[in-house]
């Protein structure tokens, strides 16, 4: 049963539930708790008095108290003058993960007043449907079901003691972004002996036809027919059928936005291969890919007034005696020669592809997204996300959506200085400049194939899979770009 959230118009004191979390500012009890306060016989009073809970950042106490609520989970969110969307989210998913541990099927969770009048109610809801959605997932559908296994926990109820209007009309967009966000990461988690370029393109059928979006899966004779050869160079390695999956959603009127997503269902580095430490993450090189359907699926549900169009170039890369070579020349779509520096920069060797064929659609703009630099990961971590492009205005809107979506980002300059760093002496590219710059000019190889439209480059090999386990998420994907993608989108389109 898939997970799910639900808006109820009640107040914390007397409500039934296995576990009620409350999200709370730091310093002294809310004023707003004092009626549960009551109905749990002065639990939350002593909590506060004992000083072992002072609603910190990311503190939690978890109390057995009597009263209706078999469990009370408080969480911190700090300061009031410090609180945000972003910390609220936050202590949602903690919440949700904290009852999933536990093992009950059901949960609430009410933001106090306190924090609900700082953040807005409408916002409130949907970071928080956000967040529960986010810190309950988990995957486990490839593993024996253990001899005594716990009971999964299927809903949380969020508590609108007022305003419920507003609760419901952030719930019901929290809810969408949510579940294009849980697509993603189910899609990224997959290995890549099942998630192959065509179960990809099958996904993105399936979604069509449920939300009623437009879906072309162009297979191997018709890339090669209209003359994809960077995408086929890289395809050329393995068994694997590269696919070409477009996605047309028709909301509006004007010009549309396009989203392209890298789909390298798995990166061995090709002839310029990987080291075998760690290259089982490489199954994650389609996390792009993923985020766009993820976005496809929001906009499915929430069916917003805004044309957008997805295209995701997916292959394998692989070494085999059919490989492309390091010292090859291939033809691009858009006509380019690339000389083929390095096998394993191959991301935007299928990304210009489809940069090129965004032409056809005299797009408001592009918005790319790729795992596609080990070298952003030295540069800004595991945090943010580097963003690049040609259009300072669109960069600066890209920034927005991110602060709002809580998926930050952060740019990097594309002067014309770095372009020297690509050059090829045989070719009009090459597609490596080497190790310094490497997030720049990856992404001054993508702009060799941008003409007619303002683009954004968003590179996520840092953020879009996780190798810790915190109180808000597991080890793993973490489905980024949904969120931002449908914060770019929504606004866009609100501005229609």
């Amino acid at each position: 049963m898939p997970f799910e959230t639900s808006i109820v118009a009640a107040a914390p004191a007397g409500f039934t539930t296995p576990l009620l979390a409350i999200a709370v500012p730091q310093g002294e009890m809310p004023a707003s708790l004092g009626a549960l306060d009551k109905s749990t016989e002065g639990a939350l009073t002593r909590i506060y008095a004992s000083k072992d809970f002072n609603g910190k950042v990311d503190e939690s106490v978890l109390l057995h108290p009597s009263g209706p609520a078999a469990r009370l989970l408080l969480i911190g969110l700090g300061k009031v003058a410090d609180l945000n969307p972003r910390r609220l989210r936050r202590a949602a998913a903690s919440a949700s993960k904290r009852a999933r541990v536990l093992g009950v099927t059901s949960a609430a969770f009410h933001p106090a007043p306190e924090v609900v009048t700082v953040v807005g109610a409408s916002v409130a809801a949907q970071v928080i449907a956000e967040g529960l959605s986010f810190g309950a997932w988990h995957f486990a559908e490839m593993k024996r079901p253990p001899e005594d296994p716990k009971p999964v926990l299927d809903n949380f109820q969020i508590l609108a003691a007022a305003d419920k209007a507003e609760f419901d009309k952030g719930h019901r967009i929290g809810a969408a972004i949510a579940a294009g966000q849980t697509l993603t990461r189910g899609l990224q988690v997959l290995p890549s002996n099942v998630c192959t370029p065509t179960y990809l393109g099958n996904r993105a059928e399936e979604i069509g036809k449920r939300h009623g979006i437009g879906v072309t899966v162009m297979d191997l004779a018709a890339i090669t027919r209209e003359g994809m050869g960077a995408l086929l160079c890289v395809s050329q390695g393995g068994p694997e059928e590269p696919r070409f999956i477009i996605l047309e959603y028709k909301g509006g009127s004007g010009a549309p936005v396009v989203l392209v997503g890298k789909g390298v269902t798995f990166d061995t580095g090709g002839i310029s291969i990987k080291p075998a430490q760690n290259m089982e993450e490489m199954k994650y090189d389609m996390s792009g890919a993923a985020a766009v359907l993820g976005t496809f699926e929001m906009l499915g549900r929430l069916k917003p007034k805004i044309n957008v169009i997805g295209l995701i170039p997916s292959t394998e890369n692989m070494p085999s005696g059919t490989a492309i070579k390091p010292g090859d020349v291939v033809k691009s779509h858009f006509g380019k020669t690339i000389e083929i520096i390095n096998t394993d920069a191959e991301g935007r060797l299928i990304l210009c592809d489809a940069l090129s064929w965004a032409r056809r659609y005299q797009p408001s703009c592009v918005l790319d997204t790729a795992t596609l630099t080990g070298a952003v990961v030295i540069a800004l971590g595991h945090m943010a996300s580097g963003v690049l492009g040609t259009d300072e205005g669109l960069i600066a809107e890209v920034q927005a959506a991110g602060e709002r979506s809580g998926e930050r980002v952060w740019p990097l300059p594309l002067w014309d200085e770095y372009r020297d760093l690509i050059k090829s002496d045989i070719a009009d590219v090459k597609n490596s400049g080497g190790r310094p710059a490497g997030t720049i000019t990856g992404a001054w190889f993508l702009k060799e194939f941008v003409e007619g439209y303002p683009w954004v480059h968003l590179d996520i090999a840092g953020t879009a899979y996780t190798e810790r386990e915190d109180s808000t998420m597991v080890k793993g994907p973490t489905g980024v770009m949904v969120r931002l993608f449908s914060e770019f989108l929504l606004t866009r389109a609100s501005k229609a």
